[in-house]
């Protein structure tokens, strides 16, 4: 990548920080720089790359299955939601390849990046040893978790959920959180905190969403005869 499209990209990136994620109540000053640092387009395929900065959420496809980079605004105002810390053991469900786990990585002192797309998952960990990230890995598996280990102090999910995502919450470390866009039939999505106090899960409600629900997630209808 030449110098001149490197500095072109630098300035669409400050603008989107600007324009898009401050003006959307985000306010701290240690996620605006993560995102202010990460380069986007290092993130996404060539013929995307062009869309890096808009506002848009962008289709990353992987041997024909789809999967959704978040709105730069949504996601910036989700990890001020999930209040990182530097402490943090993290599991980055459905990320893609790689963005949310690169700037996850700056906030936290450990990231797994689990993807269930084999194609996206080897991007990520190619986009992330590229970056010089060296505290994110990446992991091939279901995205209910059941491939990882241990338990997690942040479980941050890239889009909406339905349904199935008990086991994931199960993974949460004593005060540890989950963060995704809860999607209830017939209703706004709602970017949506839960979090484990004295073996009991609260939930809070952070702000509206519209995010497409993860496959893994979704609820299937029961038919009644």
């Amino acid at each position: 990548m030449n110098v001149a499209v490197q500095s072109d990209f630098a300035t669409q990136r400050q603008t989107m920080v600007d324009c898009q994620i401050r003006t959307f109540d985000v306010t701290d000053q240690d996620v605006i720089g993560r995102f202010e640092a990460v380069a986007r387009e290092v993130f996404l395929p060539a013929s995307l790359r062009p869309l890096a900065y808009s506002d848009a959420a962008l289709e990353v496809r992987a041997n024909g299955a789809l999967r959704i980079m978040l709105a730069p605004l949504v996601l910036a105002r989700m990890l001020q939601g999930a209040a990182v810390r530097a402490s943090d053991r993290v599991l980055d469900v459905a990320g893609g390849a790689g963005y949310s786990a690169a700037l996850l990585a700056g906030l936290a002192r450990e990231v797994i990046a689990l993807e269930s797309l084999g194609e996206l998952s080897a991007a990520a960990g190619s986009n992330l040893s590229a970056a010089g990230i060296s505290n994110a890995k990446t992991v091939t598996g279901s995205l209910d978790g059941a491939t990882v280990s241990g338990h997690f102090d942040l479980i941050f999910i890239n889009g909406a959920v339905e349904d199935n995502f008990e086991p994931l919450l199960g993974k949460l470390s004593p005060g540890g959180r989950l963060i995704a866009v809860r999607k209830i039939a017939g209703q706004t999505g709602k970017v949506t905190r839960f979090e484990k106090i004295a073996g009991e899960t609260s939930q809070r409600v952070l702000f509206d969403a519209s995010v497409p629900v993860l496959d893994a997630f979704v609820r299937h209808q029961s038919f009644i005869f």
